[in-house]
C-alpha cells in the first residue's frame, strides 16, 4: 500500500466511531497495566530512611537495612518495617494498591477468600492474593502475550504463503501437502504432552502454541500472492532483472496485506482466548503467575467468592469486545464499498 492508500485506510478507520474509541480505551487500559509496578506494588517507591533514600522497586533490601533482625528480603508489609520506616522523622511513599500480583501477606489474619475491603479493593483469592493486583496484571501479561504470539505467528505466516505463492508449482504443492498434514495434528494433545517435558511459562507456551497458529494465515497470503505474482508492477520488475526476494518483499507484499491487518485484531482475541483456556485447564503458567484463566478456575472452584470470578469476567469480556469492535473498524476501513458509502 502507498502513503495516499495508507492514509485512507486510516481516515476510514477513524470514522468508524466504535473502532476509534475501542483502540483508544484498550490503549489506555493496556498503559495503566503496563505502568501496574508504580501504582499496585508491595513495595515502596521511595523510602526516606535515617537520612538516607532507597528505592525499592528498583534494588532489593535486606530488613537489617531498616532495623530488622535478619539478612534477608524486607517484608515491607512487617508491622515492624512499616512503623521503622515511617516513624522518628523517616517516610514512605507507597503504591496506591501496595499489593502485587504474587504477595502473600503473612501477617493478615483474615480467612482466604476474603471479601472486598478497604484493604484490599477486590477482595483476596483462595491463596490470600489481591484480586485487583492479579487482575491487573494478568490483563498486562494476556495482552502482551497476544500481540507477541501474533507478530511470531503472523511473521511465519506471511513467510510461508509468499513463498507458496510466488514460486508455485512443485513447491507449492510440497509445502501445501505439508500443512494438509501439519495442520491435522491433534493440537490440544500435542500441548497436552509438550507442556509435560516443560516447567509451564509465558516463553514456552509461545514456543508451542506459535507451532500452529501461523497455517490459517498462510492460506490467505498465499492466495494473495497467486493473485498478484502476474501483475505488470511485478513482471516490469523481472524484466528489470528484480531478483525474486526483493520482488516479494517490496512490490508483492505490500499490496497483499489487507487480509493480514484486517485479521490482526481477531488473532490477538484469538491468542488472549488461548492462553486463558490452557491456564483455566491447568496446562498453563504456574499457579504464581498472574492469569485470567487461573482466576476464572479458582472462580469456578469457589463460587460463594463472587470477587474472584465476576471482575474477572468483566475483564476478560470487555478486552475482547474491545478487541472484535477494533477488528470490525479495520475490516470497514480496508472494504473500498464501505469507504466508497
Amino acid at each position: 500500500m502507498n502513503n495516499l492508500s495508507q492514509n485512507t485506510v486510516w481516515q476510514a478507520f477513524k470514522r468508524h466511531k466504535r473502532g476509534r474509541w475501542a483502540l483508544n480505551l484498550l490503549l489506555l487500559l493496556f498503559a495503566v497495566a503496563l505502568l501496574a509496578p508504580l501504582w499496585s506494588n508491595d513495595k515502596p517507591l521511595w523510602v526516606h530512611y535515617q537520612g538516607k533514600n532507597y528505592f525499592p522497586l528498583v534494588h532489593d533490601y535486606h530488613e537489617t537495612v531498616f532495623g530488622g533482625d535478619f539478612a534477608t528480603p524486607a517484608d515491607y508489609l512487617d508491622p515492624l518495617i512499616r512503623r521503622n520506616i515511617t516513624e522518628g522523622g523517616n517516610f514512605a511513599v507507597y503504591p496506591p494498591n501496595p499489593y502485587a500480583a504474587d504477595t502473600l501477606n503473612d501477617f493478615d489474619t483474615a480467612p482466604n477468600p476474603d471479601r472486598p475491603s478497604e484493604k484490599h479493593w477486590l477482595g483476596t483469592d483462595d491463596h490470600g492474593r489481591d484480586v485487583l493486583a492479579r487482575l491487573v496484571y494478568g490483563f498486562r501479561d494476556s495482552l502482551l502475550f497476544a500481540l507477541l504470539l501474533t507478530a511470531v505467528t503472523t511473521a511465519i505466516g506471511v513467510v510461508v504463503g509468499a513463498v507458496q505463492g510466488y514460486f508455485g508449482g512443485k513447491t507449492d504443492l510440497l509445502i501445501q501437502r505439508f500443512l494438509e498434514i501439519w495442520s491435522g495434528l491433534p493440537e490440544l494433545y500435542l500441548l497436552i504432552i509438550l507442556s509435560s517435558f516443560f516447567n509451564p511459562s509465558l516463553l514456552i507456551l509461545l514456543v508451542l502454541l506459535s507451532l500452529f497458529g501461523w497455517v490459517g494465515l498462510s492460506d490467505y497470503v498465499r492466495a494473495e500472492f497467486l493473485k498478484n505474482r502476474q501483475a505488470d508492477y511485478v513482471l516490469a520488475a523481472k524484466s528489470m532483472g528484480v531478483g525474486p526476494a526483493a520482488i516479494m518483499w517490496r512490490h508483492i507484499l505490500p499490496n497483499s496485506l489487507t487480509p493480514v491487518l484486517a485479521f490482526l485484531p481477531f488473532r490477538i482475541s484469538g491468542a488472549v482466548l488461548a492462553l486463558t483456556s490452557l491456564d483455566f485447564l491447568g496446562l498453563g503458567v504456574g499457579a504464581s503467575q498472574a492469569s485470567l484463566g487461573e482466576m476464572l478456575s479458582q472462580g469456578k472452584d469457589n463460587l460463594d467468592a463472587w470477587w474472584i470470578g465476576l471482575p474477572t469476567i468483566a475483564v476478560l469480556t470487555l478486552m475482547l469486545v474491545l478487541l472484535v469492535m477494533i477488528g470490525e473498524g479495520v475490516r470497514l476501513a480496508f472494504d473500498v464499498r464501505a469507504r466508497k458509502g
